[in-house]
C-alpha cells in the first residue's frame, strides 16, 4: 500500500479504478480507516468500491489516526482533516476532484468545499453525522478518557492501546491516539513523556472543536450557502446520523439534491447507480 507524508504525517493510501478523481474521506466515526467502505455497515451493504472505480479514481486513504496512518498529538480540528485530504490530491497531482464523505467523513467534505471550493467538482455526503445524539454520545467518548487518563496517566493509556485492538469509537479509554500508539514504538515513548496538563487541554479542546452543534459539524453555515458545488445528501437515520443534520446540509447547500430513500431501500442495486447518476451530470 503507498503511503506520503503530509505536513510530518504518514498516510496510507490507494487509488482505485481510473478516470476523473474521487477523493473519499471514510466512514467510522474517529475510526476512520480505508477498509471502512467495505466492511462497516450500510457501506458493506452497497459496495461503493465495487462499483465507482469502474467511472472514477477512487482515492481512498486511512485518516490520520487511524488504521497505518501517523499522528501527532495536537488540537485536531477538521481544517487539519482537510488538509491531509488536500495534501494527498497535491502529491497525486490533481488540481481539482469530486469529493465523498461517508458518516464524519462527511465534516471534513463540507469544510473542504469552503477552504478550497475551487479544487471541488461536487460533494457526495453519505449519511452525514449530527444531531443531538451525536454530540452527546462523542462528548462522553472523549469525558470517558479523561477519566482513564486522571486515573491511570498516559502511561496507562499506552499500555492499554496495546492490549486491545478496537478503536477509539469502540474503546474510549485509549483515546484518538490509540491506533498510532500500537504501531509505532516512538510515537508511543513521545505521547507517555506528553505533559499532562497540557494533554488535558488538548482533550478538552477537542471534544469542544469537533462537537459543537446539535447538528452536522464541520463548517459553518454562512461559508456553506457561499457556494455554488453540486451536492447530492443521502440521510442516515439513528442516534449518530440524524435525518436533521442531512437536511440541514440540504439547506445550507445552495440547489443539493437530497436522495429521500430511508436507509433499508439504499442498496447495492439502488446506492451507487444513484450516485454515479449524480457525478455523471457534473462538467468534468
Amino acid at each position: 500500500m503507498p503511503s506520503v507524508v503530509i505536513d510530518g504525517i504518514k498516510t496510507e493510501y490507494d487509488v482505485i479504478g481510473s478516470g476523473p478523481p474521487l477523493l473519499m474521506f471514510a466512514p467510522g466515526g474517529f475510526d476512520a480507516s480505508m477498509d471502512k467502505w467495505s466492511n462497516l455497515g450500510v457501506y458493506a451493504k452497497i459496495k461503493l468500491l465495487d462499483h465507482l472505480p469502474a467511472s472514477y479514481s477512487c482515492i481512498i486513504f486511512d485518516r490520520r489516526e487511524t488504521g497505518k496512518s501517523g499522528g501527532r498529538v495536537q488540537r485536531i480540528t477538521w481544517a487539519d482533516y482537510v488538509a491531509q485530504g488536500k495534501g494527498l490530491l497535491d502529491h497525486l497531482g490533481y488540481k481539482a476532484a469530486h469529493l465523498m464523505g461517508g458518516c464524519m467523513g462527511c465534516c471534513p467534505v463540507a469544510a473542504f468545499a469552503t477552504m478550497h471550493p475551487e479544487m471541488v467538482l461536487s460533494m457526495v455526503q453519505y449519511w452525514p453525522v449530527g444531531g443531538a445524539g451525536f454530540r452527546m454520545n462523542a462528548s462522553r467518548r472523549f469525558s470517558i478518557h479523561l477519566a482513564y487518563v486522571e486515573e491511570h496517566g498516559l502511561d496507562g493509556v499506552v499500555k492499554l492501546a496495546r492490549t486491545t485492538t478496537d478503536g477509539f469509537g469502540k474503546d474510549p479509554r485509549i483515546g484518538p491516539w490509540g491506533p498510532v500508539i500500537r504501531r509505532d514504538d516512538d510515537f508511543a515513548d513521545h505521547y507517555a513523556k506528553h505533559d499532562l496538563a497540557n494533554y488535558k487541554l488538548v482533550i478538552a479542546g477537542l471534544a469542544r472543536t469537533l462537537v459543537d452543534r446539535d447538528t452536522a459539524p464541520g463548517a459553518e453555515p454562512e461559508d456553506l450557502m457561499q457556494l455554488n458545488i453540486p451536492t447530492l445528501i443521502i440521510p442516515g437515520r439513528d442516534a449518530a446520523h440524524s435525518m436533521s443534520a442531512a437536511r440541514y446540509l440540504e439547506e445550507c447547500c445552495s440547489g443539493a439534491e437530497y436522495w429521500d430513500v430511508l436507509p433499508d431501500q439504499q442498496t447495492e442495486e439502488t446506492a451507487p447507480a444513484r450516485i454515479l447518476e449524480f457525478l455523471g451530470k457534473v462538467p468534468a
